[in-house]
């Protein structure tokens, strides 16, 4: 994994909400985003904003899919909301076909996914959401993340 590129704090859940829909309007189709942070540090939550800012009705449930393992999203492109907490082993995580869901354009948001790039089709933004202090820590690991990652930065820097 890349060196941090850009380092947001995130006082309030406002301001999560708010980069989520930042961080959304740059993603696309085949993209994928993996979320890392302890136990409650609100990597769902972010999902559940992401899903918002692109579109998902407030009467479509986002949850964790822990035990389900994936939960599609009825957007455009598809989002492909994966929790890969109990899965130990890279074979393990390739039968799950995340990576031909991003072949087919899902827009891919994997929870607990980051010992598993490869399996997940590479290039990848890696999310460390931190909480004490609350705040978001962007990597990347390819050409097309550090696209997102500096079109990101740029947002953020003309905003108020």
């Amino acid at each position: 994994m890349s060196e941090p590129v850009l380092e947001v704090e995130l006082p309030t859940r406002r301001a999560t909400i708010h980069l989520a829909r930042d961080l959304s309007a740059e993603l696309g189709s085949g993209d994928l985003v993996i979320l890392s942070g302890q136990l409650g540090a609100g990597k769902t939550f972010f999902v559940r904003a992401v899903a918002r800012a692109r579109g998902l009705r407030e009467s479509e449930r986002v949850t964790s899919p822990t035990f389900s393992l994936i939960q599609e999203l009825p957007l455009e492109p598809p989002v492909a909301h994966a929790d890969l907490y109990r899965l130990s082993t890279g074979p393990a995580v390739a039968q799950l076909g995340l990576d031909e869901m991003r072949d087919l354009g899902h827009l891919l948001l994997v929870e607990w996914g980051e010992n598993f790039v490869a399996e997940l089709g590479g290039d990848a933004v890696i999310l460390k959401l931190c909480s004490h202090p609350r705040k978001a820590v962007f990597s990347c690991t390819g050409p097309r993340s550090d696209a997102i990652c500096r079109a990101l930065q740029a947002r953020l820097a003309r905003l108020p």
